[in-house]
């Protein structure tokens, strides 16, 4: 958990922050808790992170250019030491492994709770600004996690029916779902498109303008989304499943990435399978893995050992970039592990 202390200290750098700049995660979560601070300090200036890698001195120029008095950094997993000695007044939300830095103010559930607390960043977002639940619960459901305590008081229940119990029923089967997916898209491609997207939402009431299109900013998100879930559909359509242990899926669209979206749909409809989705870009292989049924997380890290990569995340859903070359010894690994 993330202590009330905390969550007051954060609440209160962000509404005394006369130049807030808020690095956030290309994902539902990572958007939709930009979106909650945005609407609590509409002063702050939102920077779409779609890096691969640590967020480093490569945005030390947006930290040039706008001179903020106060940083956050929403969802973002890994941050280089040396861009946090180049910035001051920096806090930093996240919830996946925590991290030992300096120089900076670090929340994480994770510390306290001994690693069993991954509540996304939306769900405290919403503890820290207490100002929109349908975007708190569009960016867990995002994240595959259901609060229960976020969806009392709930006023768009018609989005999210009470027979819902699991989050990934929550997902594929609402409305709120269709927001996360709706998020996820927009946010793809062209980074100047997608932050024009998150400049609209910022305008956005209610979920109704995107869903029912009844105003000309949601008519705005939902064709951005269109044009994504298109390629979207002729990618799953194109998924063979085997008896395998493994669906391995292997793809080349360069301007896109959908591998964390894939991975989620393919494995709601193959829930005892071990899913690797991975895009082949600029030499190497853009890896989201999944599974209910073993340790992602563990499994990865045990394959990362005699190849040249990276990757993290949670322990059933992680991220990993492998080098093209090394990719069938990963593979190897993978299923000697299975």
């Amino acid at each position: 958990m993330i202590p009330d202390k905390q969550i007051k200290e954060i609440r209160t750098a962000l509404i005394n922050s006369a130049r807030p700049l808020i690095f956030f995660d290309d994902d539902a979560d990572g958007l939709c808790s930009f979106l909650q601070f945005y609407k609590l300090n509409p002063e702050a200036k939102g920077v779409l992170y779609k890096t691969a890698g640590p967020l480093d001195n490569r945005f030390l120029n947006k930290i040039e250019q706008y001179q903020p008095d106060t940083v956050f950094i929403l969802d973002i997993p890994e941050v280089a030491q040396e861009f946090l000695d180049n910035v001051k007044n920096v806090y930093w939300i996240d919830h996946h492994t925590p991290q030992k830095k300096k120089n900076v103010k670090y929340y994480n559930p994770m510390i306290l709770s001994k690693g069993m607390d991954h509540r996304p960043i939306s769900y405290w977002a919403s503890k820290i600004t207490q100002n929109s639940k349908w975007l708190a619960l569009t960016g867990c459901v995002g994240d595959w996690f259901l609060p229960e305590d976020l969806r009392k008081g709930f006023e768009y229940k018609d989005l999210l029916p009470k027979s819902i119990k699991k989050p990934e029923d929550a997902l594929f089967k609402t409305d709120v779902g269709k927001l996360a997916k709706i998020f996820n898209f927009i946010l793809k491609g062209n980074n100047k498109e997608a932050m024009t997207c998150v400049k609209v939402l910022t305008r956005i009431k209610d979920p109704y303008e995107i869903l029912e299109q009844t105003t000309s900013k949601g008519k705005f998100i939902w064709k951005k989304f269109l044009k994504t879930n298109s390629i979207y559909n002729e990618l799953i359509n194109s998924v063979k499943v085997t008896k395998d242990k493994i669906i391995l899926y292997i793809y080349t669209e360069t301007r896109t990435s959908l591998t964390s979206e894939l991975s989620n749909e393919i494995l709601y409809k193959n829930p005892d399978k071990f899913i690797i989705i991975a895009r082949e870009n600029n030499n190497e292989m853009k890896c989201s893995l999944r599974s209910s049924k073993y340790e992602v997380l563990t499994i990865l890290n045990n394959a990362l050992k005699d190849v040249q990569g990276y990757g993290g995340g949670h322990l059933h859903a992680c991220g990993a970039n492998i080098n093209k070359d090394d990719f069938d010894r990963f593979l190897e690994s993978v299923r000697k592990q299975l």
